[in-house]
Formats: C-alpha cells, structure tokens, sequence
C-alpha cells in the first residue's frame, strides 16, 4: 500500500484499520494528524481527506466509531501536534543550523512558501493555513523560528484547530454517505486537496500579475 492509494482510497482503508485494529484505531487517527500537523517532515500525510472519512463512518450505523470521540481526538491532535510544531520552529532557529542533518529534513522551497504566506498576513496565517495542505505543517514552524509570542500564537491555534477539524467533520457526518458522494469517494478526496490548494494559487497568481506590473 502506497501513500497516494491510502489517501485516493482512505475510506477503504480506515474500514480494514477499524476491523482489524478495534480501540487502537484512535491512536492511529491521533497519530496521523499529530504527525502531520507536528512534525515538519511529514507534510505530506493525510489532514482534511482523514477527518472527512472518519467522520463519513461515524455516521453510518455499521461501525460502532462514535462521531464525538473522533471529533475529540482529531482537535487534540491538531492542537497538539502544532504546538510541538512550534516549539520544533524554535529550537530550530537556536540550535537547528547546529544540525547539518536537521536542515536536511526541510524541504526549503515548503518553507520559503510559508514564509512569505505568514509575512504577507501575520498572525492569522496560523488559521488560514490550515486549510493549506503542506502550508499548514510549515506554518507552525515558521512562527516558532520567527519567535512569534507564544500566547498570540496559542490563540491562533486553537481557533484554527477548531474551525479546520469542525468543518471537515461536519463535512464528512453530513455530506459522507450519501449514495452519490460514497460512489464517488475518490473523486471527492481530489476534489479537497485542489480546493484547498486554491488560495495558494491565488496567492501565486497575485504576485505574478504585481510582479509583471512593476517590470512595465
């Protein structure tokens, strides 16, 4: 099983992980979006696709996944594992360049994007990136690094963390089985990463155009 079947087919897969695995599906949960929430080198792991999913199944009467604890579970992770994120971001700025092999790890070009993303809207950047698959693992580092004061970024966070995890839960308890989405589930996991990649686009496209204007 490769990384891009799991998340094309990740309501196949959370299905043999529920039957297979009992109670220890909620750590698995907890553990995939506190990785890739809170571990700068795992941005690449499922965050809106796993919520949707889950709480598509804790819906449906045929698996005993209570909707609450998923919830639960999914906004400690995302707290947490940006919290950790942080605290990475700023051990980084002090000691990382110490580390050959921690810059290494950073994907730069992922970095830079979420520098600039946090300079061009400050503080509110921990909410809206989020929404931003890979933005949302760099920003939290990006502001430990840029020594953001810790209470303005843990009010940050745990507004983000909120509004991301009960719109994709709320999302998936409403909107996940019905027939249509259910035949479609693949098409609908692609259909959520592109949108959320959207407001990079427009932010991409904005400064091509500015770009363009000031070299006239």
């Amino acid at each position: 099983m490769n990384l891009i079947d799991f998340i094309l087919h990740i309501d196949d897969h959370l299905v043999t992980i529920v039957n297979s695995c009992g109670n220890w599906t909620y750590l698995i949960l907890f553990a995939i979006i506190f990785i890739e929430t809170g571990l700068v080198v795992f941005p690449f792991l499922p965050g809106d696709s796993l919520i949707f999913a889950c709480c598509a199944m804790a819906a449906s009467p045929k698996y005993n996944l209570p909707f609450w604890l998923c919830y639960l579970i999914f906004l400690v992770a995302a707290i947490a594992g940006d919290t950790v994120n942080y605290e990475i971001g700023r051990w980084s700025e002090a000691k990382g360049a110490q580390h050959s092999w921690f810059n290494k790890l950073i994907d730069e070009n992922k970095k830079k994007a979420a520098q600039n993303f946090f300079d061009r809207h400050g503080g509110i950047t921990i909410v809206l990136g989020r929404f931003i698959p890979f933005i949302r693992t760099f920003v939290p580092f990006v502001s430990g690094a840029s020594k953001m004061h810790y209470p303005t970024f843990i009010k940050y966070n745990l507004v983000g963390g909120f509004l991301w995890v009960s719109l994709f839960s709320a999302l998936g308890f409403f909107f996940g089985n019905i027939p249509v989405v259910q035949a479609h589930f693949s098409l609908i996991v692609i259909a959520i990463i592109l949108i959320s990649v959207v407001p990079m686009l427009i932010i991409w496209l904005k400064k091509k155009i500015i770009l363009k204007k000031e070299l006239r």
